[in-house]
């Protein structure tokens, strides 16, 4: 599940959409490439729900910025997965400090979240007409999360077309490339207007601090997102 190689102008895609930097150049991936794009975005008690207002403003901002693919920018969506939440024992769902856990992953792990987005948005999908799934899971991330490599997608995309009798294709653009090159695809995308918009209006700060603006954009500075986005602009900036 890489990047297609070329636009698809028949197909429907729902991104899953948090407003975080890694989101926000899927969807602009996405809107690059298909002929109508429809966001998906989850409560469920994060601690960085600020998130929640991000993403709103970043559609807006992305409308406006560039017409062509505010034209294919579809509705967005929702969905109260509060539930997670109160299941999880998380340093994402509650206010407690992020560390390293015994079986190697850090304590920012919600399990099967990824699964449960990716099963409610086929869902979605499936009754909005739409077949492409965008997501930004990535296995070069610090974290090796378990449901964001690439093999546990391809087994889900399997699972969920044959669940739906329906073909449900999972685009993964960020699975296989570093932060620094996150950066360079936005780029790519939408030049230097593109990454202006994701350094000052998205949201990847885990504990939710939007008071200091740094060079890559707005948080705490310390937290495990906020290093690997700094280090992930730094490297992009000596390019």
């Amino acid at each position: 599940m890489t990047a297609s190689p070329q636009a698809n102008t028949s197909r429907k895609a729902l991104v899953l959409f948090s407003g975080g930097q890694d989101s926000t150049a899927c969807l602009a991936w996405a809107l690059q490439r298909y002929a109508e794009v429809e966001t998906l975005g989850f409560d469920y008690g994060q601690r960085h729900r600020i998130e929640l207002e991000c993403r709103l403003t970043v559609r807006s901002e992305l409308a406006r910025q560039f017409p062509a693919w505010g034209a294919k920018l579809g509705e967005d969506h929702l969905l109260d997965l509060s539930l997670l939440g109160q299941i999880s024992d998380t340093a994402l769902t509650e206010d407690r400090a992020i560390a390293m856990q015994a079986n190697g992953l850090p304590n920012t792990f919600v399990p099967g979240r990824n699964l449960l987005f990716l099963s409610f948005a086929a869902t979605l999908a499936y009754r909005r007409g739409a077949s492409v799934l965008v997501g930004g899971m990535c296995e070069t991330d610090f974290s090796g999360y378990p449901d964001c490599r690439d093999n546990t997608l391809k087994a889900l995309q399997v699972a969920l077309s044959l669940g739906l009798d329906a073909p449900m294709t999972i685009e993964t653009p960020l699975m296989f490339i570093t932060k620094a090159q996150t950066w360079a695809l936005t780029e790519s995308l939408g030049g230097a207007a593109l990454n202006d918009l994701v350094i000052e209006h998205t949201h990847t700060c885990y504990l939710g601090e939007r008071k200091t603006r740094h060079a890559w954009g707005y948080g705490c500075g310390s937290c495990p997102a906020c290093e690997l986005r700094a280090r992930g602009h730094a490297e992009y900036i000596a390019t």
